[in-house]
């Protein structure tokens, strides 16, 4: 299958990208390099440095002789898109629903699109969230990835596109950026490597559902199976304190070091869990990597980035 990743060269995407050639895919890759980097980018991929507003999207999808596209290019920052709306939604629903237009005029087969757990829910009713969950994003990051969905829906229903949405609950691992809207388990390795104490927002009860993206990359390829359809939680069901997670990371890193404490983030969520039930009953999905081995995995990484 000739498959068109958008972000491909990000935390997630260059994940992504690499998994679809280990199964013998045809990868192609768009990403503007805001947040991606090219070291991180599979040398069999066939690289586009263009933004997914960029008007010649058409055109490679077109000369790739693309099949399906999956869709992880995003303005993903919750902050920035508090900060800056407008361009939050250029980013993630101008720029999806182009992308969609583009795809069902060149009779795209799949569009896999990477969607959020924890900002889709907002403020959780039953722990853990399933898909049926209402949709309550508090932030203009989680409402632009609803609308996009929102749309898919539409495009799904109008036009036959066959679409999968991936809501991921808290991603981490290899590759991801500890600077920006990073992940806490990216920031806190990086402090660990310099021997710098991590510090925890609050009192470091608030949980997450943390996720490896191994097992992200995984349930991308089971995307790709025609009757893969719908709407699926990719997470653990199991939430993780910050205060348990400082903890293991500590123990990993075998550093004399103390966690510190700093005011809590202002409308930070309490408790963060989703279940993928759904998505395991319906294509055998589970999440295989432990959240001490994927941490493992990422302070090596992160050890021998500074090394």
């Amino acid at each position: 299958m000739n498959i068109l990743v958008t972000g491909g060269a990000g935390f997630i995407g260059s994940h992504i990208v690499n998994g679809y050639i280990a199964a013998g895919h045809q990868v192609t890759v768009i990403d503007n390099l805001s947040s991606g980097e090219l070291r991180f980018l599979n040398p069999k991929a066939k690289f586009y440095k263009m933004d997914i507003l960029d008007s010649k999207v058409p055109e490679v999808l077109k000369n790739e002789k693309i099949n399906a596209i999956n869709h992880h290019a995003a303005q993903i920052s919750v902050s920035d898109s508090v900060a800056d709306p407008l361009f939050d939604a250029n980013s993630n629903i101008i720029g999806t629903l182009q992308l969609i237009q583009s795809a069902v005029s060149s009779n795209i087969e799949k569009f896999v699109f990477a969607s959020t757990g924890g900002a889709m829910y907002g403020e959780q009713i039953h722990f853990p969230a399933n898909e049926d969950h209402p949709c309550r994003p508090l932030s203009p990051y989680g409402i632009s990835k609803l609308c996009a969905e929102n749309y898919l829906g539409f495009f799904n229903e109008q036009y036959g596109l066959s679409t999968t949405v991936l809501r991921y609950s808290n991603v981490f691992g290899p590759h991801q950026n500890p600077h920006g809207e990073a992940g806490v388990v990216a920031i806190f390795c990086e402090k660990l490597v310099k021997d710098q104490e991590p510090v925890i927002c609050g009192d470091g009860e608030q949980t997450r559902d943390f996720i490896s993206v191994r097992d992200v990359a995984q349930a991308n390829l089971i995307a790709l199976d025609p009757t893969c359809t719908g709407t699926f939680n990719v997470g653990t069901g199991k939430e993780t304190s910050v205060n348990l997670l400082t903890e293991s990371l500590l123990g990993i890193s075998k550093k004399n070091i103390s966690a510190a404490h700093d005011s809590p983030r202002d409308g930070e969520q309490r408790r963060s869990v989703i279940d993928y039930k759904k998505f395991h009953e319906s294509f055998g999905w589970k999440p295989e990597v432990s959240l001490e081995q994927g941490l493992i995995e990422t302070y090596d990484f992160f050890q021998k980035q500074t090394a």
